[in-house]
């Protein structure tokens, strides 16, 4: 594992066990302060423990679940603060419900959860200030340097400008290679011209570089690959560039990509028809769960949608729509009609953000998924998974399986009501937003896990809440 992975998850690790034992801590103190005053009698220790553990998981599990612990979390400081209250509120009221329900000998009194909930809200507030505006926690910055100073290394410098994006390294500079291409290249970053040679040793030494990033334009008789097998002796990193903008912006870029990296790189498990049909129950069981949550609510949703054309136009409250799904098999989605049922009179258009052909009702529902509720059939007749690449309809497929590279590839795993793509790029509808998609949802495909499932779940929360995306 990289050296500069090794110190986010170090980083990552540090902040959860000191957030915890801060929850942890201020709920014992809320209880002890309570029992000092005459507002709650002494109970024993072992009751204590177990109600102090449950807030505190439950905690971790909703800041998780809202991206409090995501390594480029992209808010502003009020924006934490949101989050915090949100994930404490929900570990309020699961605590408060799942004890009362299935524990209630456990239960402390009355003013114990109130109190502990005030408390930690407010020192996570304290401790985030510290952590995010006064650098704590920072463990210092893998140095990297780039090889190369053209078209390729350029991709650091167009998509890597911010300093959310360099968070867990300190970009020494660019080093031009013979071949590269100048006038495409690097602009604004520092470039550092020196010969890649012996004296480049005692550069690496001087400057305490922790990982040498390969982006040249062209390597056949241009890379250093003796001097950079010395580094590799020594204990320096040497990552190829598209490898370094996967790990750090959880992207494959299309654009950059080459067969033998493909052919080389880990991943791209393929099929197996064991761990499909273990998918597929996981998916069914959880799409059951679901259902007996949101059924309620998906009812509320379809009478509405009738009241407000729905028995003017005498059209259904179900829209079903052709899609692409695994190996390019044609499926019908299913779900909630939010546009008028006019909509494409005049052919298939890409939807919009503030599209004018969607409903009154469309957009409340769009902004908080609700639409979607309805492909957990999809999900129970094998068609979709909860996790997955969005599916296209077929006549997009197919102009942008012509101008997107490898754009077919998305289609090795089934679509999924929720996506990697999703939750790392804003709502797009057009070729160029495609491409960019697909370098999320190959990333996924490469990287798919069942980890990798729960967490994308567990953060889809996070959209569902605060009515992001579509």
């Amino acid at each position: 594992m990289a050296v500069n992975k090794r110190n986010q998850n170090k980083r990552s690790n540090i902040l959860v066990i000191t957030e915890a034992l801060l929850i942890a801590y201020m709920g014992y103190i809320s209880h002890f302060i309570l029992t000092q005053i005459g507002m709650s009698p002494n109970v024993a220790v072992e009751k204590l423990i177990i109600n102090v553990g449950m807030l505190t998981v439950s905690i971790l599990l909703c800041s998780l679940s809202v991206g409090l612990y995501e390594a480029k979390l992209r808010e502003t400081f009020r924006g934490i603060i949101r989050r915090i209250f949100v994930s404490v509120g929900l570990s309020y009221f699961l605590v408060e419900v799942l004890s009362r329900a299935f524990f209630d000998d456990l239960v402390m009194d009355s003013y114990f959860l109130p109190a502990s909930v005030s408390s930690i809200i407010i020192t996570l507030v304290v401790f985030r200030y510290f952590t995010n505006r006064l650098g704590l926690l920072g463990l210092g910055k893998v140095r990297i340097l780039v090889l190369g100073a053209g078209e390729r290394a350029s991709i650091i410098e167009k998509r890597m400008r911010r300093d959310v994006d360099r968070i867990g390294f300190e970009l020494v500079g660019f080093i031009p290679i013979p071949g590269d291409n100048r006038e495409d290249g690097i602009k604004k970053e520092k470039i550092i011209h020196l010969k890649v040679d012996e004296s480049f040793q005692q550069f690496i030494a001087d400057n305490e570089i922790e990982e040498i990033v390969i982006a040249c334009d062209q390597r056949r008789g241009t890379l250093p690959v003796e001097v950079l097998f010395d580094c590799r002796l020594r204990g320096i990193e040497v990552t190829e560039l598209l490898d370094f903008m996967e790990r750090e912006t959880g992207q494959i870029v299309v654009n950059l990509m080459y067969p033998s990296w493909v052919i080389y790189s880990n991943g791209f498990q393929s099929q197996n028809y064991l761990r499909d049909a273990l998918d597929y129950t996981l998916n069914a069981i959880l799409a059951f769960f679901i259902f007996l949550f949101v059924w309620p609510i998906m009812l509320v949703t379809a009478l509405i949608i009738y009241c407000d054309d729905g028995r003017r136009t005498g059209v259904s409250v179900f829209y079903k729509q052709e899609r692409v799904g695994l190996n390019g098999k044609l499926f019908k989605i299913i779900k909630f009609r939010s546009m008028r049922p006019d909509a494409e009179k005049d052919g298939a258009k890409w939807a919009s953000q503030n599209d004018d052909r969607v409903t009154r009702i469309g957009h409340f529902i769009r902004k908080y998924r609700v639409d979607e509720l309805p492909q957990l059939l999809n999900v129970f007749k094998g068609e979709m998974a909860f996790i997955g690449p969005r599916p296209e309809r077929p006549q997009f497929v197919e102009q942008l399986v012509r101008e997107v590279p490898y754009y077919n590839q998305r289609h090795n795993v089934k679509p999924g009501l929720a996506g990697w793509a999703q939750l790392n790029y804003p709502y797009g509808a057009s070729v160029e937003d495609s491409m960019e998609k697909l370098k999320f949802d190959l990333y996924y495909v490469k990287h798919q896990s069942l980890l990798l499932d729960i967490l994308i779940l567990i953060r889809t929360v996070e959209i569902v809440l605060f009515g992001k995306g579509r």
